[in-house]
């Protein structure tokens, strides 16, 4: 037997002889006739005890649109904002807009998929009067807490419209219909796919009388009273045919409700493994029976969908793509995090509840999903001994590091080929793309058309578009100057991870946000079994590879212990020692100057000469309000910084002549392309070094550390009054067992590099741990080959151009079996 997904049954007009008679008799086929009356005044009586009043619409969007309109106060002001949660339908947003609002779109619970309550309040307090209403839905004809809702409305003075498209027929827990009294209005669907299945049309209800009169005149141009329009207003009137049937499906509404709660009850006891929506309603007037694939088949649910349709089942993914998800919204809206209603949406499996169905069907059905689900975790993927589908890779941050993998599998064509590999990224913070980038006061040390490199051109065309998205336009703005402001390096990066997600989960692959990896054990078969923590809870994923993109981390601990001049730089600096990067993050340079606030003359030291260091010199050097005197800050180094040139006849022409071949790439020509200074660290060191005609700083001072006995060194530092450390990051990482569960000692633990010339992770005696790579800050990786750099070059590299190219490039090929044979083979 065939089970589509929806099979409407909307009453038969061939059986309405008598009523269409009585319309045409009547000579009135709209304007709130006689079949129009007489449906809102039966809804009221049979569904709401006779309380309040209802208003019958064209359909349920035009009915939310004018109650939108209504309870914002009738003329919002321009950017008044409409809260709704990301799972719901696409009308419910595109009528807040067509009402003039913009949507501002937040989380759900993980348990009902309707709003998170403490998101709703948390935008209520940040956003305050600038919410003109709140526009929660009824997720699948739920019940919902209408009673809170009501104090919000009191509490915070903002207009509630409750999205009921769903929820004709549904009893609340009193066995009343959902809505009964409700002080506000809700807007219910009679759209032939619903419950209450008519063709189209919709009903407005409130306890409110006085409301439904004030709507019934929008729906009506805005005529209160003859032809003069006093309020906003369109056509929303329903026709009298639309009535006609929509009294004959009243009829018929608690048999089919009842049916189908009997087909809801038979699923639950047959959907082993997967996860309901929980009911709070003394009866929910059910659609269709919405469940959660396990988080490890979310990216296998297309496959399980043609599996159940080549078995005469039909299936849907409602919502998905979530609101936020979606190109319009995502263009136009407020979207807050929605880690809850990500992993919803990606693993929601919708299954047939229709009225042609009958006792014993749904088991037929639930059986065919689980037997489906089984096919196809064997077909696109082997099972680990715990039964786990196994993915290709997981890949752990979604920074940039972890994002600029994506971006050279994307140049390189290979995205989709990857995704459908089985990829799942796992990011702790609740959006992919910028990591901590945003947060720091300085100017990126990348240019700002290595940023638009990762789209201009790219073989994707909804990547290659983001050239024009205004965050394009932002960065374009900075071509050709020294960086760009790394606050606005996080639109583009935000954006282009935005449409790289869409991607991915397009062809088979996963993203998980707010979600964190908390460890990874190597099985018996070779795998990879990653613990992830998240909004559903704690789990494990089972992968072929596994790669680290977690970024790196100072702490003042680090700092303190660094040795420097002989003594660790904690007992030299004391309480005036500061990290680099607390410096450069938005309020540092702040922190300075209240720091020093009642110093007539300030000094610094800055330790180190990384770009770190010099960036930290530009920040003080930026502060107006600290009086920076000759030598007031001093760059205390082991090697003296370098600036970077693209050839040596550049280095020459600006008088630079301290290199030799060995500073000098192969491959690109550029003089001390790996170990040089860029962009504004590169501008102050040609100042102090008095290149190409430029005057040296007199507030910046040079000291080279002379070992481990410089008792200068130690003086300086004794009588500054800010010491800076900026000696570098450390990996995040993550603890990686053995088969056994044996912790395995990696090389970074003992302070060397975290990965090798291939980006494999090693272990303490630097071997590579087999299947698990590692890209980014501070993970020690070094160019060579066809990658080029300055045979002199001792430390790491770490550039957004190299990981969106050639680095990510490796990590993908090893992904995707290719081995590293063209990488050795290209060793210089």
């Amino acid at each position: 037997m065939e089970y589509p997904l929806i099979a409407p049954r909307p009453p038969r007009l061939s059986e309405q002889k008598e009523g269409l008679e009585r319309i045409e008799a009547s000579g009135q086929f709209s304007n709130n006739g006689p079949e129009v009356r007489a449906l809102e005044a039966e809804m009221v009586a049979q569904l709401f005890d006779g309380r309040g009043a209802a208003l019958a619409v064209g359909n349920a969007t035009l009915g939310l649109m004018i109650a939108i309109r209504q309870a914002a106060g009738m003329h919002p002001a321009p950017g008044t904002l409409a809260l709704m949660p990301a799972m719901t339908f696409a009308a419910t947003a595109q009528a807040a807009i067509w009402a003039g609002l913009t949507p501002l779109i937040v989380d759900v619970d993980p348990q009902t998929w309707a709003a998170d309550p403490a998101e709703e309040e948390r935008m209520l307090a940040l956003h305050g009067s600038r919410i003109g209403v709140i526009v929660p839905y009824a997720t699948f004809g739920a019940v919902i807490d209408l009673d809170r809702y009501a104090w919000l409305a009191r509490r915070h003075e903002v207009g509630i419209v409750i999205d009921a498209a769903a929820s004709l027929g549904t009893l609340d827990q009193g066995g009343r219909g959902f809505g009964t009294g409700a002080p506000f209005a809700l807007v219910y669907s009679m759209h032939a796919t619903k419950t209450f299945s008519v063709g189209e049309g919709g009903l407005i209800y409130s306890g409110d009388a006085d409301r439904i009169d004030q709507l019934r005149a929008m729906t009506n141009f805005g005529f209160e009273s003859g032809r003069n329009a006093t309020l906003p207003g369109i056509n929303a009137k329903m026709p009298e045919v639309l009535a006609l049937m929509a009294r004959s499906k009243l009829a018929e509404l608690d048999s089919i409700c009842a049916a189908r709660a009997a087909m809801d009850r038979e699923y639950r006891d047959a959907l082993t493994g997967l996860s309901c929506q929980r009911v709070d309603a003394m009866r929910q007037a059910t659609q269709f029976m919405p469940v959660l694939l396990p988080a490890e088949l979310a990216p296998r649910r297309a496959a399980i969908v043609s599996a159940l349709a080549a078995d005469g089942v039909g299936a849907g993914q409602y919502f998905s793509p979530h609101l936020g998800e979606q190109t319009l919204f995502r263009d136009t809206a407020l979207i807050e995090p929605t880690p809850v209603a990500d992993d919803v949406s990606a693993r929601m499996l919708s299954l047939p509840i229709t009225d042609a169905m009958g006792p014993g069907d749904a088991t037929i059905i639930a059986g065919r999903v689980m037997a489906a689900i089984a096919r196809v975790a064997t077909q696109y993927g082997p099972v680990s001994a715990s039964g786990d589908a196994v993915q290709g890779c997981v890949m752990i941050g979604g920074g940039p590091a972890g994002t600029a993998v994506l971006t050279a599998a994307s140049k390189q064509g290979l995205l989709e080929r990857l995704a459908g590999d089985g990829l799942v990224m796992v990011e702790r913070s609740a959006r992919l793309g910028p990591g901590a980038l945003g947060d720091y006061a300085i100017r990126s040390d990348t240019t700002a058309e290595t940023f638009l490199s990762a789209v201009r051109d790219n073989p994707y065309p909804e990547l290659a578009a983001l050239e024009s998205h205004p965050a394009g336009q932002m960065m374009a703005r900075h071509c050709g100057a020294l960086g760009a402001p790394l606050s606005e390096t996080a639109p583009l990066l935000t954006v282009t991870a935005q449409r790289l997600r869409d991607i991915i989960t397009a062809h088979g692959g996963d993203v998980l946000t707010d979600t964190e990896a908390l460890s990874a054990q190597q099985t018996e078969e070779g795998y990879w079994r990653t613990t992830i923590a998240g909004p559903g809870g704690q789990r494990s994923l089972t992968s072929r590879s596994l790669v680290l993109a977690t970024g790196g981390y100072q702490s003042d601990e680090q700092i303190a212990e660094s040795m420097v001049a002989g003594a660790r730089l904690g007992a030299l600096a004391g309480d005036r020692l500061m990290r680099s990067d607390a410096l450069l993050r938005r309020g540092g340079v702040e922190q300075v100057a209240a720091r020093l606030a009642d110093r007539r003359a300030p000094r610094a030291v800055i330790v180190g000469a990384s770009t770190s260091a010099l960036a930290s010199a530009v920040q003080l050097l930026k502060c107006h309000d600290l009086p920076w005197g000759a030598g007031a800050i001093t760059l205390m180094v082991r090697t003296l910084p370098k600036p970077f040139f693209p050839s040596v006849e550049a280095a020459e022409a600006e008088g630079f002549t301290d290199f030799t071949p060995d500073d000098v790439c192969p491959v690109s020509g550029f003089v001390l392309r790996l170990a040089g200074l860029r962009l504004e660290s590169r501008e102050l060191v040609m100042r102090m070094l008095a290149l190409g005609g430029r005057t040296p700083d007199p507030r910046v001072t040079l000291h080279r550390i002379a070992g481990d006995d410089d008792p200068e060194a130690r003086r300086i530092i004794a009588q500054a009054d800010l010491v800076v450390g900026a000696l570098g990051y450390r990996p995040h990482g993550l603890p990686l067992f053995d088969t056994n569960g044996q912790p395995i000692a990696l090389a970074y633990r003992a302070g060397r590099p975290m990965v090798d010339r291939h980006c494999r992770i090693l272990d303490d005696r630097d071997r590579p741990v087999p299947n698990a790579y590692g890209i980014g800050l501070s993970a020690g990786f070094v160019p060579w080959g066809r990658l080029g750099g300055e045979k002199s070059f001792q430390g790491q590299a770490n550039g957004l151009w190299l990981w969106q190219n050639d680095v990510g490039q490796m990590i993908v090929e090893q992904l995707l079996g290719q081995g590293t044979q063209g990488w050795s083979s290209a060793a210089a």
